[in-house]
């Protein structure tokens, strides 16, 4: 006689548990989460712009061509031409994967003050409800913000709830480069955080920088916040379907195919931002060594080699997250599949200890901090691994089990 505890009959009631869920959340929030976003405009209207416009009597090339005949064409422009072309049309290259960075960094500086002073006029816009002008204001601020001296803001993108990447360090000088790629709830109003700041994308990767330099002050890192995908709003429909993680990998793998340099590049995906990871992983280009999640609703897969990515694949999660009740299921296309931590999910599972909950994983004095820094600089020896021994750097290039 088979017991409930056994398959098929503990699969059928996971099912059942899942579609339960995935109810309740309709009821809840309804089909509304699918509706919240406003599609972005201003920057279809930018393109369309460049697509018309020629510089020296020549074409402007297609602004989504492979970034190395962006970069090519960058490089044969002079100075000045470079500068005029930001200044035309900021928005385009200052999302274009191919143009320089720092030229991305001047452009979007250009295409925040437009937009700040689009939100100016909004504020005392009396066709906007009490609520609308606030919206305008708290916008304004947060491009001052974005403005200000010694910020490098590597796209940008007003439109909607709005989408944003940061870069710490020198992404041209690095020898190291980390991408933190955020989850649901994330947009331009809630980048950055003065109240709980490691739960927000900025925090979580100046806190992530800030240890890779403790951690090897030698080694030249750079750690890129990157919500520059359409994230989830809240717990809705959207955040248990791949929906919005489909967007966000084609966007996220067309910044990875546009780096600089050959540095590697290690990810630290966190809670919906896995799903972003675990879609974009077969595309992800080699030179991503690590792919690390926390928090993690599932990948969209049964395993890491379902991955199909030649990353090393790392999984933690905090004993009190929340996150770990969830249905690790897929069905019709709710959930996200197996559990990154389970053993037959075949990760490489690092400890969390101290994390503070779901989102405080990039806590400053964590475990979970401290063992995503030392794959951020490659100190594969010092990882602490969730389980006695230290069977999660089996295999890691350069380390010796059994020896810290």
């Amino acid at each position: 006689m088979t017991s409930i505890g056994t398959s098929p009959y503990l699969n059928v009631w996971r099912a059942l548990l899942a579609l339960a869920v995935v109810f309740v959340m309709l009821a809840t929030t309804g089909w509304t989460a699918l509706h919240t976003h406003r599609e972005s405009t201003a920057l279809q209207a930018s393109f369309d712009a460049w697509e018309q416009d020629s510089l020296h009597g020549h074409p402007l090339p297609d602004p989504h061509e492979a970034p190395a005949r962006l970069s090519a064409f960058f490089d044969s422009l002079s100075p000045q031409d470079r500068s005029d072309l930001a200044h035309r049309h900021p928005l385009v290259v200052g999302n274009m994967n191919g143009a320089p960075a720092q030229l991305r960094y001047r452009a979007n500086r250009i295409a925040l003050d437009e937009a700040r002073e689009v939100e100016k006029k909004r504020m005392h816009d009396n066709r906007l409800s009490p609520d609308g002008q606030q919206e305008a204001s708290a916008r304004m601020h947060r491009f001052e913000e974005l403005m200000a001296r010694g910020r490098h803001i590597l796209a940008f993108d007003p439109g909607g709830s709005g989408r944003v990447a940061e870069v710490f360090g020198s992404l041209t000088k690095a020898e190291r480069i980390s991408v933190v790629v955020p989850g649901v709830d994330t947009d331009l109003l809630t980048f950055e955080k003065s109240n709980r700041p490691y739960t927000a994308p900025v925090g979580m990767a100046k806190a992530l920088y800030a240890a890779e330099h403790a951690k090897d002050p030698s080694t030249r890192t750079a750690v890129i916040a990157w919500a520059d995908y359409t994230a989830p709003a809240g717990l809705g429909v959207d955040a248990a379907t791949a929906m919005r993680a489909d967007d966000g990998a084609v966007r996220l793998n067309a910044l990875l195919r546009a780096l600089p340099g050959g540095a590697p590049v290690s990810m630290f995906c966190h809670s919906y931002g896995s799903v972003v990871c675990g879609v974009a992983a077969p595309g992800m280009p080699r030179r991503v060594t690590d792919l690390a999640v926390a928090a993690s609703p599932g990948m969209r897969v049964a395993s890491a080699a379902h991955l199909h990515t030649s990353a090393r694949v790392w999984a933690m999660r905090d004993p009190t997250d929340w996150i770990q009740d969830v249905p690790y299921l897929e069905v019709g296309g709710l959930g996200h599949g197996q559990d990154p931590v389970s053993a037959a999910f075949g990760a490489r599972v690092l400890s969390a200890r101290d994390a503070k909950g779901h989102a405080g994983y990039f806590e400053p004095g964590t475990d979970s901090l401290s063992n995503l820094a030392d794959i951020g600089v490659g100190a594969y020896r010092s990882l602490r691994c969730a389980h006695d021994g230290d069977a999660c750097r089996e295999h890691v290039p350069g380390v010796t089990v059994g020896r810290a």
